[in-house]
């Protein structure tokens, strides 16, 4: 699975979220006793759940949070104190952070942690999705500036040039991608 970061400076609290996180694949996560130092890890390393045991020593650990939750793919939990948990949840909820009251249940933690992973599955099927999306609009891009070269070099219609590049690709059994970058190299 991937990779988790709990920031938090209580021991107990750390060990016992880290073996949940391993109950459901998430071995060994990087445990970091403060913001300052979860701060100078984040472009390092790809988190895909981070667990923020506010307050952290050096600062609350929200801003921390919604700065995670920013970074593509990245789901966040805060755990803060049930005086102040109404407050964080309005204030983190829109920001997409995830909040939970503490003291808090196993039962409730596990839940809360699992809504986690589920959270972040589907945040990579979008990104998944999004990428696919994003190389098709780039082949149409590059078939599309063969095209237009075929047309100016050759003279083609823009029925012959597309025919031509469906074709070849075809007959050559490869993709229209590495045929309009074939006539790109060529013409351009």
């Amino acid at each position: 699975m991937g990779r988790a970061l709990i920031v938090s400076a209580g021991a107990s609290s750390n060990e016992y979220i880290a073996a949940r996180l391993a109950e459901m694949g998430y071995a060994r996560p990087v445990i970091l006793p403060s913001g300052a130092e979860a701060r100078r890890r984040m472009p390092d390393a790809d988190f895909d759940l981070i667990v923020v045991n506010a307050p952290l020593p050096d600062d609350f650990g929200t801003r921390f949070a919604i700065d995670a939750c920013n970074q593509s793919g990245t789901v966040a939990l805060l755990l803060a104190k049930s005086d102040i948990y109404d407050e964080m949840e309005a204030k983190l909820t829109c920001q997409g952070v995830f909040t939970l009251a503490k003291p808090t249940s196993a039962l409730l933690l596990n839940q809360s942690l699992k809504w986690l992973v589920s959270a972040r599955e589907r945040l990579r099927r979008m990104e998944e999705k999004a990428t696919s999306v994003e190389e098709k609009m780039e082949e149409i891009r590059l078939v599309n500036r063969a095209k237009w070269l075929l047309i100016e070099q050759l003279k083609m219609t823009e029925a012959e040039a597309h025919r031509h590049i469906e074709k070849q690709a075809m007959d050559r059994c490869t993709t229209r991608r590495e045929i309009a970058l074939g006539i790109i190299k060529t013409y351009a």
